[in-house]
């Protein structure tokens, strides 16, 4: 009897949707390299952030949680509650994309929105839970339960299409790629994984080059949001610092124009955050001329008027 209750929360491999795998002649030819583009974007909620909500959501007893989020894990976390009876509060800048703040109440979430010139959004949240002890803070990257979560794209990437020479991911606050890199150790994987973020948010960068976790100043101020952490989460970090390969930083153009690469030469329509994995593709052409590469597209949530705005540009 016991086991059988064990049962009845499906474990995350099994609730997610694969991750699309998008071969483009012309982006390759364009790029100089046979890219492989691993596409979140048709995910449950538009992102990689559903495999990591739903795990944690699903793994403690927890009924009530409360988030910090720009808006992907907010409405993953969101999605994953309403699926499992449980309720969650997210706090998100003021500045977040319409888009994300309306999905996240569509799926039932509480959205609290605060100007973080003022106020961290941890910060808020920490009020939160002094309110409410029963509640389970979630964060939407440091948390082994997230780690563990994003391993499963991990496990998907080392069963790719063709072998890699190189996997590039978006990295904000570390829990896509320490995931991604948890998951090619469990598949006996040893495709090097780099790390792409923001010129203006390249607190991952710099740790690595220190040697040390070093934190942005404030909440930087990219396109790509999913990007604007102050610092990359302890957890992450353990991870990243013996297994990521480098930290590729991109201008806040090449970002722009790996959106619309993505989307006039492959056809996929990508959030800036995510299409950061292609810009590093212009940002190092060198690198990567000839090779085989693998960009993982995080998620497709972007705002309409700014996905019109970038490829009209």
């Amino acid at each position: 009897m016991a086991d059988s209750a064990l049962t009845l929360v499906p474990p995350v491999q099994v609730v997610v949707r694969p991750t699309v795998w998008v071969e483009s002649p012309r982006l390759s030819e364009r790029l100089g390299a046979r890219v492989s583009l691993a596409s979140e974007t048709l995910q449950y909620t538009g992102s990689f952030k559903f495999r990591a909500a739903y795990h944690v959501a699903a793994s403690v007893p927890h009924l009530r949680f409360l988030a910090a989020s720009s808006g992907n894990f907010g409405q993953a976390l969101a999605c994953a509650c309403r699926r499992l009876g449980k309720s969650c509060t997210i706090v998100m800048p003021d500045t977040s994309a319409q888009t994300k703040i309306d999905a996240v109440r569509a799926y039932g979430g509480n959205v609290q929105l605060i100007d973080v010139r003022a106020k961290s959004r941890q910060e808020r949240v920490a009020e939160l839970a002094a309110l409410d002890p029963e509640a389970y803070v979630a964060s939407p990257f440091d948390d082994p339960l997230v780690i563990q979560g994003n391993a499963t794209l991990g496990r998907e990437l080392a069963a790719g299409p063709h072998p890699f020479d190189f996997i590039l991911s978006p990295v904000g606050g570390g829990g896509l790629t320490s995931g991604i890199l948890t998951g090619l150790h469990e598949a006996g994987c040893a495709t090097p994984l780099i790390g792409v973020e923001p010129l203006l948010a390249n607190d991952a960068a710099r740790s690595l080059r220190a040697g040390q976790l070093l934190a942005n100043s404030s909440e930087p101020a990219t396109i790509a949001d999913g990007a604007r952490t102050v610092s990359l989460g302890q957890n992450n970090w353990e991870i990243l610092r013996r297994g990521l390969r480098q930290v590729i930083e991109v201008t806040e153009e090449q970002i722009r124009e790996a959106v619309r690469l993505v989307f006039t030469l492959a056809n996929l329509a990508s959030e800036p955050t995510g299409a950061s994995s292609v810009a590093a593709l212009l940002a190092c052409p060198e690198q990567f001329r000839g090779r085989n590469v693998c960009c993982v597209i995080s998620g497709g949530n972007v705002d309409a008027k700014i996905f019109a705005e970038i490829i009209g540009g």
